[in-house]
Parts: structure tokens; C-alpha cells; sequence
């Protein structure tokens, strides 16, 4: 494939082309005897300021546009671990406006005339003449430092051969283009030179070719093979939905929750949780239920301080509000371990207790909750209806909140509702027909 310097070298190879046709077309005396052809802008062609201009032709690029057909061929590219899996390529059609300038009249129609005739007659930049053109830059000054650096383009090398087609600019889109280019208008004509592609070599994940389909039989040496079943639901253990108690939408410290799916059997369970976004994972043992689920239990909100440090997995400092991602892990007779698919589960905060005290119009809100919110964490208090901002918190974690608010009607019980970063604390008993705000999430005003 190309890279980045292939843009400047097909415009490189279009100018070596028309200059050399020209010249070989034997029309020098007819414009004067020296033909010229740049890649300048339309404004930086100038005359001597004697009031003629040379005559000579300009090839500008004055648009790159993405190629339809070759752009997103590549994607993803990348695998869910960020990993490089293709080099995309960048496909791009550039658009090319030739323009006859001209000392006397006649000569920038002979210009333009010849030049369009050997773009017609050569719609096919050949590999080749691609080769040949780059590998001799003219010798002298700087341009020709940059010259000899577009012999490292690879614009030979690449998938598809430089085609060239006009293109037809209305009268109104040629007004745009040379009012924004500053110049005085001359006769010119557009042209599409298609398709570039442009890819950068990387170092990318390339897996091993594939040995066995399943493991070996030791005695035959023979794999496994395609494993076949009558029946769409696959082999493999799976998960289907995780159910939290109560009817409830979210799970809280201290409560059981089960897991449902089918093939969930093993001599060993056990269910990782991992929270994001950081994707810190914490494991805890589960149990099979009598009809082929699991159930594990999260650990206490405010557990008794044993003598020694509490586990990672049952210290609540380490179960933040916030949804995670879990796994069930499944150890076989053969002592094989065996992943389910990921499922998400919403952990809420939980609302242990709430107290107010009236000083004045201010009412003061302490609440007791778990898990421990974090400093960085955005937190409410919901008042029936009254949405109070927390008080800073000093600590990097904190299991008891105040929050401040004014215009609260005194003996009114109302209830209360925890937001941690967007995740309510659960105020609806669903287990009551119909269901009822739960008791325990109330606070009686002074």
C-alpha cells in the first residue's frame, strides 16, 4: 500500500506526464518554444509585472475527498481488548483543476487542447511509468529534496492502479473555486485521479494457526471434531438473567441473588464480579440450586470488625454503587474451569437510616448508608420530592452523609430516597398488591 507521501507523488506523476507529452507532441513552437507545467496554487502563478504571464499550464489539487467504495473496508479494527487487528486503509480520490495561462492569444487553448487529449488517451497511470517517473527527479534546489523522498511512497506498490476521469464543474462551482482562490479566472478544466490508498505498517495481534478442534485423544491422537447436537440451545454453560430478591430491579449488600441459565453444574461455583468502569473483578463462592441455578450471597453492608482485616471480596469499602459485570466460574469433576457470558447487575445504595433535625427554617438530614460512598462520588438526598445536594465529604469514604434544605412543612412523614451517581436507593416494596412505598425508607419531619 501507499503512505502519506503517495498524494504529493500522484500529483508528482501527473505534471512529469503532461510536461512530457507536451514536449513530445512538437508543439513548442506554437506557444512559443518553452513549455511549462507547475502544481502551484492559481493565485502564485504571476506575471513579470509587465503586464504578460508565461504561458504554461497548472495542475492544482484543490479537493481530497474519501473514496465511497474503499472507505470502512477495514472495520473494527480492533479487538475488545484494544488490541490492533488490521492496518485500515485510507482511500481517497483527489480532485485536480488544470488551467492553460497564456502570453498570446491561441496558445492557452493549444496548451489545454493537447493536455486533455493525453488525459483522455492515458486513464491508467501504469506501475511501471509510476516507477520510472519517481526514481528520476530533476536535480537542484529544495523541490527536489522533496522530489527524491517521493521514490519511498509505494504509490506503484499499491492494490489498485491510479485511474484518471474528468469531471464536469458548473458554472457556479467554478465561481466558488476562483473567487476563494483570489485570482483572476482562466480557461480550466477538472479532473478525479482515483483511487489512493494510504496504510501505515503496525505491529498487530495475529493469531496462531489451529492445530485441533477440541483436545486430542491421547491413544488415536485424533481431535475431537465438531461437536453436534439436536438442539439450538448450546452445550455450554450459560447464563440467561440474574434475578435479585423481592422482586427488586437492583441488588444491595447483604442480600442473595440467582443466577438462572442452563448447563450450570460443577463440583466448585464460583461468581466474579467486576465493576466499571475500572473493571476491578471481586469473586465470591455460589451455590446450585436444586434446579440447576445459582445463588450467591453479597457481602453485609456494615459487617462486625473481625480482630483481623476483613477478605477484599467481604470488605464493602470494596463494592462500590454501580453496575457490574458477572461471570459465573464452574470447576468440572476433571478439575476443568468453565466461564458463562457476562450479565449485568445494578448494585444500589442501600439506606440504613435516616434522622432530622429542625434548627431554625434549615432542616439538617443524617443518613446512615452502605456501601461506604466515595469522595469523588455525585450524591442526593430525595425528599419526597425535594432533591438536597450532599456536604462535602472529608474522608476518601464515608458511610454517614449530611445534607441541608429549607421550606419543610414540620410533622410530615415523607419518604427518601439515596442517588449515588445516578443509582437510587430502592424505596418501592414490589412483594405488596399493589405495590407500596417500603416503611423503612421514611423520615418524619421536626
Amino acid at each position: 500500500m501507499s503512505n502519506g507521501l503517495a498524494i504529493a507523488a500522484v500529483t508528482r506523476v501527473l505534471q512529469d506526464m503532461l510536461h512530457s507529452g507536451l514536449v513530445a507532441s512538437g508543439i513548442g513552437g506554437a506557444v512559443g518554444g518553452t513549455i511549462s507545467v507547475s502544481a502551484m496554487p492559481p493565485d502564485r502563478i504571476l506575471g513579470d509585472g509587465t503586464g504578460t504571464e508565461a504561458t504554461q499550464l497548472n495542475l492544482f489539487l484543490h479537493q481530497i475527498a474519501p473514496n465511497a467504495g474503499w472507505t470502512g473496508r477495514d472495520l473494527p479494527s480492533r479487538d475488545a481488548r484494544a488490541e490492533r487487528l488490521v492496518d485500515p486503509m485510507l482511500a481517497l480520490d483527489l480532485h485536480y483543476l488544470l488551467t492553460a495561462y497564456a502570453a498570446e492569444e491561441f496558445q492557452g487553448e493549444i496548451l489545454l487542447g493537447h493536455a486533455m487529449q493525453l488525459l483522455h488517451e492515458t486513464p491508467v497511470l501504469s506501475r511501471d511509468y509510476i516507477r520510472d517517473v519517481l526514481a528520476n527527479p530533476p536535480g537542484g534546489g529544495m523541490a527536489a529534496v522533496a522530489l527524491q523522498a517521493l521514490v519511498q511512497s509505494d504509490l506503484a506498490e499499491q492494490l489498485e492502479l491510479i485511474k484518471i476521469r474528468p469531471r464536469s464543474l458548473g458554472t457556479d462551482d467554478m465561481s466558488k473555486l476562483w473567487t476563494a482562490f483570489q485570482s483572476h479566472y482562466r480557461t480550466s478544466t477538472a479532473y478525479e485521479v482515483s483511487v489512493v490508498l494510504i496504510q501505515r505498517r503496525h505491529p498487530k495481534r495475529t493469531p496462531l494457526p489451529v492445530l485441533s478442534r477440541g483436545p486430542a485423544d491421547p491413544v488415536t491422537g485424533r481431535d475431537a471434531g465438531v461437536t453436534v447436537q439436536a438442539s439450538p440451545v448450546p452445550s455450554l454453560p450459560t447464563l440467561t438473567g440474574i434475578v435479585p430478591p423481592r422482586q427488586q430491579t437492583a441488588a444491595r449488600l447483604g442480600e442473595t441473588i440467582r443466577l438462572e441459565g442452563h448447563h450450570l453444574s460443577g463440583e466448585q461455583v464460583s461468581v466474579r464480579f467486576a465493576v466499571e468502569p475500572d473493571g476491578t473483578a471481586l469473586t465470591l463462592p455460589g451455590m446450585l440450586a436444586g434446579d440447576g441455578a445459582i445463588t450467591v450471597t453479597l457481602p453485609p453492608a456494615n459487617p462486625p470488625p473481625p480482630p483481623p482485616p476483613l477478605p477484599a471480596e467481604r470488605d464493602p469499602a470494596n463494592w462500590p454503587v454501580g453496575v457490574y459485570r458477572v461471570t459465573a466460574l464452574l470447576r468440572d469433576a476433571g478439575g476443568e474451569w468453565q466461564a458463562t457470558n457476562v450479565l449485568p447487575l445494578l448494585l444500589a445504595p442501600l439506606l440504613l437510616a435516616v434522622t432530622a433535625v429542625r434548627a431554625a427554617d434549615v432542616v439538617t438530614f443524617t443518613v446512615t448508608c452502605g456501601p461506604p460512598i466515595r469522595r469523588t462520588s455525585t450524591v442526593f438526598l430525595i425528599v419526597g420530592s425535594r432533591e438536597l445536594p450532599a456536604e462535602p465529604i472529608a474522608m476518601p469514604q464515608a458511610t454517614t452523609l449530611t445534607f441541608r434544605g429549607t421550606g419543610f412543612t414540620a410533622g410530615q412523614t415523607l419518604p427518601v430516597r439515596l442517588r449515588v451517581d445516578g443509582i437510587d436507593s430502592l424505596l418501592i416494596d414490589r412483594t405488596a398488591r399493589p405495590p407500596a412505598f417500603d416503611p423503612s425508607q421514611q423520615v418524619m419531619l421536626p
